[in-house]
């Protein structure tokens, strides 16, 4: 048997645009990165990946990011993404903060549990994200990362050391659908 290669795209600031505020409750907040269907719906159909989304969502059930918006909104992103046969295999959203250390909140695998087994190529897998914590979780994952590196903190010392040490860890830095799905290409 085959083993499955995945790849691990984060949602904000991955396939859809982050915001200031870091929410996207709100149909008025959504923006799709810019050729996101074109090129992961080329992903999709012609290289062999299985997608799963893995979202750190802040504080999701709390007063101030209530589910029932966050769903509504989360339900039609995933549905156009199905309207173009982009489908995600599997869905993983953490609603903890950061400051809960929790083992399911990426950088951390604890909802990624399953792909640690026989049936899974993580070194050919990758994650796509914007963030450090999504390297950081290529690196845990044993697989390298796709950084959709936007700026935001880079001045910052944890991130510049961050960034140093995981440099093995970073397959390429682009804010390009284009360019991760030729890179991809030839892996």
């Amino acid at each position: 048997m085959e083993k499955k290669k995945v790849l691990f795209i984060d949602r904000d600031g991955t396939l859809i645009l982050e915001t200031d505020d870091f929410k996207i409750e709100k149909f008025e907040k959504l923006i799709f990165y810019p050729n996101v269907f074109q090129y992961l719906g080329r992903i999709a159909r012609e290289l062999n990946y299985e997608l799963v989304m893995v979202t750190n969502q802040d504080g999701l059930g709390t007063p101030a990011f209530p589910e029932k918006d966050f769903w509504e909104v989360q339900k039609f992103i995933v549905q156009c993404f199905d309207n173009e046969d982009i489908h995600f295999e599997k869905v993983f959203i953490d609603k903890s903060f950061p400051e809960e250390n929790l083992p399911t909140r990426k950088p951390g695998t604890g909802m990624l549990t399953e792909f640690f087994s026989e049936q899974y190529d993580l070194p050919n897998s990758l994650v796509i994200g914007d963030r450090i914590t999504d390297v950081k979780l290529g690196k845990n994952l044993g697989c390298k990362c796709v950084w959709m590196n936007d700026g935001r903190n880079l001045g910052s010392t944890d991130i510049t050391e961050d960034r140093h040490q995981l440099t093995d860890y970073i397959a390429i830095e682009t804010r390009d659908w284009q360019k991760i799905y030729e890179y991809l290409k030839t892996c």
